[in-house]
């Protein structure tokens, strides 16, 4: 680390950490708890303010799937087999899409149950979450496999806009609660109206399942842009992002004008946790002031704080039509905006 400029990567910023509180280098162990304070303080910095950082927005797409329903399907009363006639389940349409993927959810012959797909082992041949109930079996029955559910980034941690989850397209997002009491089936297909974010259960690994609900289930195939907060606030040398600063030359995305704010943040941390609570507040004080300052000094267009703008249209529309006694106003623009003349 050069000893004049500013912080900027992961071993500048521990090894700074280290020399304000007037540590040894070098110590492994000293070190690493160096290294856990700087990266609790990037996350932290990210998180403790409603401000969007404009380096961490990202926007992506994804694919909507058509209704699959060519061939038949049969399935016994009670089972969870399911066998195709004239079906291609596990074969690719023009997207790259198999015409039935697992987590699909699936209507037969008309009926208002859903089911779920968990698995599809072949082109005829795949399987029911729950056993299908019906007074008989279904033989030959037609069939819709649709899709309401979609996967986000890998990366998705929240959407920038609560209020919509594609501008775009113009697609309201709604809390889970209010989702699920307008939208309580998935019944019908057409172009998607709302959607909801949803975590589901872990699949194979510690990595959050994150996905996007549409109502109704797309009728075809989409392409719907979004826009999100990514979780990622480290990239490595090599331009790769990541969650957390791990190799020496890794950076955060911040800013390098802002780095030194993270280092404030782990000293707050270092020393509250060493009971040393005057420093502690000290440093709380400047990094606080700090934030503010880093919240105010945006970019160009990157700004969300409400802008109070007067409605003028009135008054315009009044001052297009001539004061007569018949009717009619004049306004003033100088110091006298809101007095009517007449």
């Amino acid at each position: 680390m050069s000893t004049t400029s500013q912080v900027t990567t992961f071993s500048d910023l521990y090894t700074d950490l280290q020399n304000r509180v007037r540590v040894t280098t070098g110590v492994s162990a000293t070190e690493t708890q160096a290294k856990r304070y700087i990266n609790t303080a990037l996350v932290d910095v990210h998180v403790g303010t409603d401000y969007v950082f404009p380096w961490t927005e990202r926007r992506a797409f994804l694919t909507t799937k058509a209704p699959y329903s060519t061939g038949t399907l049969s399935v016994a009363a009670g089972s969870t087999t399911l066998t195709g006639s004239g079906t291609l389940w596990n074969t690719a349409n023009t997207y790259g899409q198999n015409n039935m993927r697992v987590g699909s959810k699936l209507t037969i012959a008309g009926a208002t149950d859903i089911y779920r797909v968990p698995a599809v082992s072949s082109d005829t041949a795949a399987t029911l979450e729950t056993r299908y109930v019906a007074s008989s079996d279904a033989s030959a029955e037609d069939y819709i496999a649709f899709e309401d559910e979609y996967a986000l980034a890998s990366d998705f941690l929240r959407p920038i806009d609560f209020a919509l989850f594609s501008t775009d397209w113009n697609i309201p997002l709604l809390d889970r609660g209010e989702f699920r009491r307008l939208h309580t089936r998935a019944n019908i297909s057409g172009r998607p109206r709302v959607a909801t974010v949803l975590d589901l259960s872990y699949s194979g690994s510690t990595t959050p399942v994150r996905k996007v609900r549409f109502y109704p289930y797309p009728d075809q195939t989409y392409v719907i842009p979004y826009s999100y907060v990514t979780a990622n606030l480290a990239v490595t040398s090599a331009g790769v992002e990541q969650f957390n600063l791990s190799s020496d030359t890794d950076e955060p995305m911040m800013p390098i004008r802002y780095r030194h704010v993270i280092v404030l943040h782990a000293l707050k941390n270092w020393y509250r946790d060493k009971r040393d609570d005057v420093r502690s507040q000290e440093v709380a004080q400047e990094y606080a002031a700090l934030m503010e300052r880093m919240v105010s000094d945006h970019d160009m267009g990157t700004h969300n704080r409400a802008r109070i703008q007067p409605v003028t249209g009135m008054y315009h529309g009044h001052a297009a039509r001539p004061y007569t006694k018949r009717g009619g106003t004049r306004y003033s623009l100088n110091n006298r905006f809101d007095s009517f003349l007449r």
